[in-house]
């Protein structure tokens, strides 16, 4: 297919204070769809429905957004991306509304299928802030973004809970509706204006996204990271409200939400990593990512042991989790993005679906490792998983060891170190699209 790589990025174009503005952006927009989640007994209270019945609303909220990344996202890619922003900002903006004022559960379901399908603004702002930022940059703009993705998820559910006990169910929607028709404005006058990258019919767009997947090895690579080690996250977090609220600990869901508070530490991990990945190459972190993961899988099992000491056991094993996640979901995005500039929306839509599908079949993985064996099941799962992203992540190109491809020199646009080696790596093999240097040369040279 052809390949219309845009300019390259004015450095001068984009200063310190755009990147913060796109990360406000990320994280007021993804709080629209987790906050329904605390409004659950206030809505079947207030509508006269069953508690299942309301738990829909939520679903329906985050199915819609699945759906939504694979069929709008591409359109960052053949549409000017600020128009489409605005323009998703203001339709998730009326939905909120409508869902406010429904009065009954059936237009209440419609609006929030709408709010989901409407919020994938975070994943245009990812790869339109990846394209306007020097390639030196990218790996820390994309942590500033992700940490205002970490901080939206965290405290919606915060925000819905409150407002919603002291204000009623509909307050939290009319509140967001506000602010994300305020964030529309915003994002109006503060983003620059982009040109399209292609000019791609919109079933060519989905179709590219799947041939994508299969045919670019280095998104492959990075979903394989993010599938395994966020399947292994959503079946911590899954088992974990079955665990704390059942006979080992007897607490009531609210002790579930002050440990998803413990996360907050990974919005401050965020920006770092990126930083080290601008430095040593997504490779580097992503080991971090995976050891760590295999840590947390460790630390975690002490939870089985209830009172204080599990509690701080479960508190520090998901703060470590959650930083293994986020940090590795940098890694990973800067790596996609540096591979095709004209088709970084696709790229991200092919690697955030699998990512979803990921953390869906760690759930239903986690809840039925607790039901069937215990807690013990469930951190045995998540270092599966872990050792899993080392095992199926190779390079097909290095016989040995999983491991011998993380540790490769990062290419010379990324390494300040080093340099006497650095030719000899772009003399013997092309620099691969993940910000390091060939792996077949890397395993000759000795470090």
């Amino acid at each position: 297919m052809p390949r219309n790589d845009p300019p390259a990025p004015d450095p001068r174009g984009v200063g310190r204070k755009l990147p913060l503005i796109m990360a406000l952006a990320c994280g007021v927009s993804v709080a629209n769809i987790y906050f329904p989640q605390a409004l659950t007994p206030l809505i079947a209270h207030g509508l006269g429905i069953a508690p299942a019945t309301a738990a829909v609303v939520a679903t329906v909220t985050q199915l819609g957004y699945a759906a939504g990344i694979f069929l709008l996202v591409p359109l960052g890619d053949r549409l000017p991306r600020r128009p489409l922003i605005t323009g998703l900002l203001a339709v998730t903006g009326l939905a909120l509304l409508a869902a406010g004022l429904a009065p009954a559960t059936g237009p209440l379901l419609a609006a929030g299928t709408v709010v989901g399908v409407a919020t994938v603004v975070p994943q245009l702002l990812l790869p339109m802030a990846a394209g306007l930022v020097e390639p030196d940059r990218r790996g820390s703009v994309i942590g500033t973004l992700q940490a205002g993705l970490i901080g939206g998820i965290l405290l919606a559910r915060t925000f819905g809970g409150v407002l919603g006990e002291h204000l009623g169910w509909r307050a939290p929607y009319v509140v967001a509706a506000a602010l994300t028709g305020l964030l529309a404005v915003v994002l109006g006058f503060a983003l620059p204006a982009t040109a399209p990258a292609v000019r791609d019919r919109y079933p060519t767009l989905l179709a590219d996204t799947l041939r994508m997947l299969r045919g670019e090895r280095e998104l492959r690579r990075s979903v394989y990271f993010q599938v395994t080690v966020f399947g292994g996250f959503s079946a911590a977090w899954t088992a974990l409200a079955l665990l704390v609220t059942g006979p080992t600990y007897g607490m009531g869901t609210q002790a579930v939400g002050l440990l998803a508070l413990i996360g907050a530490g990974s919005m401050f991990c965020a920006p770092a990593a990126g930083r080290w990945v601008d430095r040593l190459g997504a490779d580097r972190v992503n080991l971090w990512c995976v050891l760590a993961a295999i840590a947390a899988a460790a630390v975690l099992t002490a939870g089985s042991l209830g009172g204080a000491v599990g509690l701080v056991a479960l508190a520090a094993g998901l703060l470590l989790l959650d930083v293994a996640v986020q940090c590795g979901q940098v890694a990973n995005q800067a790596r996609i993005f540096a591979l095709r500039p004209d088709a970084r929306s696709r790229l991200n839509t092919g690697y955030m679906t699998c990512s979803f599908l990921g953390g869906s079949a760690g759930s239903w993985l986690g809840t039925r490792a607790y039901v069937q064996l215990g807690w013990g099941a469930v951190c045995a799962l998540i270092a599966v998983a872990a050792l899993l992203a080392l095992a199926t992540s190779r390079r097909p190109s290095v016989p040995s060891a999983p491991v011998s491809w993380f540790l490769r020199r990062p290419r010379a646009k990324y390494s300040r170190t080093r340099p006497r080696t650095l030719p000899v790596v772009a003399a013997t093999s092309p620099p691969d699209a993940g910000g390091c240097g060939a792996a077949a040369a890397a395993s000759r040279l000795p470090w």
